[in-house]
């Protein structure tokens, strides 16, 4: 039992070395000049303190905006088969249309299935056609549209350089974004509630601000607000839209703050032949329906990038930027809730986790002290080893302790026991039996193991069931509980062995201290 291989000897310091080092940075109180890979914990909200926001993805207004598309689409179809329609519209329910010839009715109803994959066709009274998205293509989009909006928050957040934000999905529409050390989310709230939605456009020169308040526009242009309050009346179909974009940066031109911008190679050849074919004209640059600038087009640009120029500072021209690199969000977000947690109270928090985890250990200390003696003692060492090891682990792999993930690492401590006392006492009872020192030893560990296997497996698998399930403060329990259990398997078996087997080379003992 006691004759370990030195190739297991080497490997089990080592594990125990480099778990040593990872957790020292969690013993500096200056950590910032530390290398990115070699970073103590990240303490979560709750701990830190911070912000918290929870937002709400507008998703019915794009829907509106996709059942508008739709409708064009379905106008288009109609005039180009020359299907005679009357009050074709966008309802609640979809887009009714009235079609009196059967005939017609169902060649049309076959042409808007295929205008998008999901569009379902039916029968309304009056000889009127219903189209709308199916119920299961709808929660489709709806799940797109909130993945995409969590994307992009955490594009915008990050370009901010916040550290460790938590995003993620709440119900069907809503998303938490927790922003730890961050007392003042107003200029994140600035950046979150613009949808960044950019396009270019020419201006229609034949048409005024006052032709549209007159109602005299034609269905292909829009009347639309400039940055400073002036009008301008543009073209409804973009030249090129800001899904094409690839980058956007801060340059300066006249010693004045501009925002570069480069185009995919599809954008850029759209960008380039409208400026090659309207030259003289004006190319409006729309940012969430608001004409930001309108300049004249000089000459074509064929190199797929260009200036945004405007009254710009030096920050809102890189708040610009930010926006344009992270992408359109799809949706208008929605602040629900605000809630910010001082740091002052994030101490406190930390300090009475501190204190109940010492609590626990010198019980622990105590107990095993008092029932099992010097191999109590040795228990010691393995759990003080265990929460090293848990610390080294968690800032390894770069997570965000909060406070149920205190209380995961206090149940660990009490945990980390179980295996000793089992070996302990099965060692007992193979004394007690008359067999050998070296041998109730050696059965202590083997026939322990498949019971500590049992005991742990169960733990850990409820461990993965509340990671899987849970969100927030449940998975920062569940991870902090399995990497404990990981941990504590490895030294009440692995270490305290090491120890045990140390301790009876050098002084071959007659009889156990247990």
């Amino acid at each position: 039992m006691y004759k370990l291989s030195r190739s297991r000897v080497i490997l089990i310091l080592a594990i125990c070395l480099i778990g040593i080092f990872f957790a020292l940075p969690n013993m500096f109180r200056n950590t910032d000049k530390l290398p990115s890979w070699w970073k103590p914990v990240n303490l979560g909200l709750d701990l830190q303190g911070g912000s918290s926001l929870l937002l709400q993805v507008e998703v019915d207004d794009v829907i509106k905006e996709r059942l508008g598309a739709v409708e064009d689409s379905a106008r288009q179809i109609l005039r180009e088969n020359k299907i005679r329609y009357l009050n074709l519209k966008v309802t609640p329910e979809g887009v009714m249309v009235k079609i009196e010839n059967p005939a017609s009715r169902e060649k049309a109803a076959n042409l808007f299935r295929k205008i998008d994959d999901g569009i379902e066709v039916k029968d309304a009274e009056d000889n009127s056609l219903l189209i709308n998205y199916s119920d299961v293509a709808l929660n489709q989009l709806k799940l797109k549209i909130v993945d995409q909006s969590i994307e992009i928050v955490r594009r915008r957040i990050d370009g901010m350089g916040t550290t460790e934000p938590v995003i993620q999905s709440q119900g069907a529409d809503r998303i938490v974004l927790q922003l730890p050390g961050l007392q003042n989310p107003e200029e994140v709230k600035q950046i979150l509630g613009r949808t960044a939605k950019m396009s270019f456009h020419l201006v229609d020169s034949r048409s005024s601000a006052m032709d549209a308040r007159r109602g005299m526009l034609s269905n292909t242009s829009r009347l639309v607000k400039g940055s400073e309050g002036e009008t301008y009346v543009i073209y409804r179909k973009p030249v090129v839209g800001g899904e094409n974009l690839v980058d956007a940066n801060v340059s300066y031109q006249d010693g004045m703050p501009v925002v570069s911008f480069k185009f995919d190679s599809l954008g850029a050849k759209k960008f380039g032949d409208a400026t090659k074919n309207n030259i003289g004209e004006r190319l409006a640059i729309v940012l969430d329906n608001e004409v930001i600038s309108a300049p004249t087009i000089q000459s074509a640009i064929m190199g797929g990038s260009g200036v945004i120029t405007g009254n710009f500072t030096a920050k809102s021209a890189n708040d610009l930027a930010l926006l344009l690199r992270s992408g359109a969000l799809p949706a208008q977000l929605q602040v629900l809730e605000e809630r910010t947690v001082g740091a002052g109270l994030g101490a406190d928090s930390i300090r009475d986790g501190v204190f109940a985890s010492v609590i626990g250990f010198v019980a622990i200390v105590l107990f095993m002290l008092a029932a099992y003696g010097l191999f109590g003692l040795f228990t010691t060492i393995t759990v003080c080893m265990n929460l090293l090891l848990m610390l080294g682990a968690l800032s390894l792999i770069g997570a965000t302790l909060t406070l149920p993930g205190i209380a995961g690492i206090i149940l660990t401590i009490g945990m980390a026991v179980d295996a000793n006392v089992l070996i302990f006492e099965r060692m007992r009872e193979e004394v007690k039996n008359g067999r050998s020192t070296k041998d109730a030893a050696e059965a202590g560990f083997s026939e322990a193991w498949a019971t500590i296997v049992d005991s742990n497996l169960t733990t850990l698998v409820a461990a993965f069931v509340l990671f899987y399930f849970g969100t927030g403060p449940v998975r920062g329990f569940a991870v902090t509980l399995a990497i404990g259990i990981a941990t504590s398997m490895f030294t009440s078996v692995t270490v305290t062995r090491l120890i045990i087997s140390w301790w009876m080379m050098k002084f071959k003992p007659k009889k156990l201290p247990i």
